[in-house]
């Protein structure tokens, strides 16, 4: 599942770094936080690779 904005795209890439332990879990902050809790490392990485060209900031409701 592709992210489907930039701000998800980059919450994704701060989750992910987390579970790797690159930075630590405090560090995180909103929708990474619960990311890091209730997805996977293989979900997070594929939320996190999608290229953000063409992608909207944020979400539209």
């Amino acid at each position: 599942m592709p992210a489907v904005s930039k701000a998800q795209q980059k919450a994704a890439g701060a989750a992910l770094a987390a579970k790797r332990g690159e930075i630590k879990k405090g560090e995180l902050q909103g929708a990474s936080v619960e990311m890091y809790e209730s997805m996977t490392e293989a979900q997070l990485e594929e939320l996190a690779e999608t290229d953000h060209d063409g992608l909207p900031e944020k979400k539209e409701d």
